[in-house]
């Protein structure tokens, strides 16, 4: 087993990898910002570096200091969590070339699913249904786009191969607009990414986003837990998931979970995965992978049992899976609501001081959450302040948990979304199951 992780991220996903670490007994190095000095992660490590100001930049995403900080430290290993460089394959080589364990896929590996381009052809070879789309890369030969685009049919949505977080793409819906397109998806990528590779695919008009969380251990071993649906979405961004996805046609879902599992034996996955999905009309349709833990992990881990950190640290330590894929039963359903602290309504960020907060309780709830009465959220990092996170023996009686919790939780100094979950846990469409991915934007207005 590991003897002591460095854990190079902060806020709840910082202080729910400390508590598995402390399950397995392994020390933790917690590293925080100027102003993160007093997250509760850093109070709780067994010890704390900080490595920079309050600017991401020269702190979080600084690859010397946080390889600094190991050695100083002695760490044997690093976990990345989600965000800043978890999926950066140039820091999980520094980290193994530094004499560390990444505690994540290998850097060749996230480099492959980190361009879309290659993961998609990836998938193809492995059998995983993809969506329509180019072979490649767009290249300059105007007529060749065109062509492309009159296959694939109308509309068609331009990426950027090097994009994420709903950056760098563009939908067109007729051949007049589609040079143009493609030129300023170029120029954009170009100047966010460094990378103004592009490909087109076919664009799905009313689809769900399911996506399916895996584990392998790089040794031959590979598993699904099953699938997500994390459709409730503004601007790219998940608002509500829940375990397992409602209303999924059996034949289809049971095609890909065992893709999925195939895929990560193909291309020699190592650690905790999630392959990303448009579904409609009975079909799934890869977009991409994510090669690190997801922000909603834990519904997952609430209707299997299987506590996906505790595994990534277990092969991350060399150690084989410690469940079998004959082990894994679904139990019950789960909901998550990320709270945010942020205007429920204009979505504003609302940093300050956090006066009062009571986490609600219960049978079949859980809050991962970093705040605490007196804590400050600085303005500098994601609004992120917790995970409420309810479970039910069926899909009502996890969500009339999750109207009772939301109406328990307490959060006074700050503004926080908490209303629009309890407006959302209430709409009628939402509680029968299998919105699409352009529903909450719609209910908006946005």
């Amino acid at each position: 087993m590991l003897d002591k992780v460095l854990i190079a991220n902060r806020g709840e996903i910082a202080l729910r990898i400390l508590r598995a670490c402390k399950e397995l007994g392994i020390r933790t190095v917690a590293v925080h910002s100027q102003a993160d000095r007093e997250l509760m992660h850093v109070r709780l490590a067994d010890e704390a570096v900080c490595i920079g100001p309050a600017s991401s930049a020269q702190s979080y995403l600084n690859i010397p200091a946080l390889i600094s900080a190991a050695e100083v430290t002695d760490s044997s290993a690093i976990h990345p969590g989600y965000g800043f460089l978890s999926e950066n394959a140039d820091f999980a080589e520094q980290v193994e070339r530094s004499g560390f364990t990444f505690i994540g896929p290998r850097a060749e590996t996230i480099r492959l699913m980190g361009d879309k381009v290659s993961a998609i052809e990836a998938m193809k070879e492995a059998g995983v249904p993809t969506v329509p789309g180019s072979d490649g890369p767009l290249g300059d030969d105007e007529g060749e786009i065109l062509a492309t685009a009159r296959r694939i049919g109308y509309p068609v949505i331009i990426k950027a191969a090097a994009g994420g977080g709903g950056r760098g793409m563009r939908v067109v819906h007729t051949e007049g607009h589609l040079l143009s397109a493609v030129t300023v998806t170029r120029t954009e990528a170009h100047s966010a990414f460094g990378d103004g590779t592009v490909y087109m695919e076919k664009f799905l008009e009313k689809p769900r986003h399911v996506e399916v969380q895996v584990l392998a251990d790089g040794q031959g071993n590979a598993i699904h837990l099953f699938d997500r649906d994390c459709s409730l979405q503004r601007r790219h961004q998940k608002v509500i998931e829940e375990a397992p996805a409602p209303a999924l046609d059996p034949d289809a879902r049971a095609q890909v979970l065992k893709a999925c599992t195939d895929a990560c034996l193909k291309i020699g996955y190592r650690g905790a995965g999630t392959f990303e999905f448009l579904y409609e009309d009975g079909q799934f349709f890869f977009i991409e992978m994510n090669t690190r833990v997801q922000v909603e992990h834990p519904v997952t881990e609430m209707v299997t049992g299987v506590d996906i950190v505790r595994e990534q640290l277990r092969i991350a330590s060399g150690l084989p899976l410690s469940v079998r894929q004959e082990d894994i039963e679904l139990n019950g359903h789960a909901f998550e609501c990320r709270i945010n602290a942020e205007d429920a309504r204009t979505f504003m960020p609302s940093p300050g001081k956090v006066t009062l907060y009571h986490p609600p309780g219960g049978l079949g709830v859980r809050m991962d959450s970093h705040v605490y009465t007196g804590y400050s959220v600085p303005p500098h990092y994601d609004s992120l302040i917790g995970k409420l996170i309810t479970w039910g023996d069926d899909r009502e009686t996890a969500l009339t948990r999750m109207r009772i919790a939301l109406d328990e939780l307490l959060v006074e100094g700050i503004k926080t979304n908490t209303d629009l979950h309890k407006d959302l846990v209430r709409d009628g469409y939402f509680q029968q199951g299998g919105v699409n991915i352009h529903y909450l934007e719609k209910k908006l207005g946005l």
